[in-house]
């Protein structure tokens, strides 16, 4: 594998493209977060409890919009969760619907869910901004939420172009802003995801 960012968070990503869900099942389980995209195997190691934080934060108002409204299951990582062309990916929140809790069986998530959530790590924004959102754009994710902890707010991607690999829309929540899920009833001022963290290093 090859260094494609510097510390204090580290990626990796391997030379060659011929990763599979057999491969990956091999690795071991030693706290680092092993993804596979279109073949190529990425390697993250642990995020900063700032990033964890935001996580939190968020997981916690999706179980109360979602799940304790009974409309569906949130998650978080580390999970494993397979799709067409991410086999596995490690999203950092997901959330599947009730009626499709059928894709969650021997142990991990297979298909497609409601809503990816990524929280941005400064040291490869690259691999949210553009390697997971064109991934669960060609998977079909109906929404993808980006949060930026630098910036203190929120990308909010939904309609999915598979054939493009892209989200046809994109708005931007502001770190004073409400964020309106366009696909599923949440609603909710993103600036709680950010505040009372005892440490903000990212």
């Amino acid at each position: 594998m090859t260094v494609t960012t510097n510390l204090p968070e580290l990626l990796l990503r391997s030379p060659d493209a011929d990763w599979d869900r057999s491969r990956w099942e091999q690795l071991p389980n030693d706290g680092n977060r092993y993804e596979v995209i279109d073949g190529v195997l990425y390697m993250s190691t642990a995020p900063s409890y700032f990033h964890q934080w935001i996580v939190r934060q968020t997981a916690l108002m999706l179980i109360e919009q979602i799940d304790r409204a009974n409309i569906g299951l949130t998650a978080w990582a580390p999970i494993g969760l397979f799709m067409p062309g991410c086999d596995p990916v490690q999203p950092d929140i997901v959330v599947v619907l009730r009626e499709n809790l059928h894709v969650i069986h021997d142990r991990r998530i297979n298909g497609v869910p409601a809503l990816l959530v990524e929280v941005l790590s400064p040291s490869n924004p690259e691999q949210d901004l553009r390697v997971k959102r064109g991934a669960y754009a060609q998977a079909a994710v109906p929404e993808y939420w980006i949060i930026r902890p630098s910036e203190r707010d929120v990308l909010v991607c939904s309609q999915p172009d598979p054939k493009l690999g892209d989200y046809a829309h994109t708005y931007l929540v502001p770190p004073d802003g409400e964020l309106i899920s366009p696909t599923l009833p949440i609603r909710t001022a993103i600036a709680p995801f950010f505040a009372g963290s005892p440490d903000t290093t990212l």
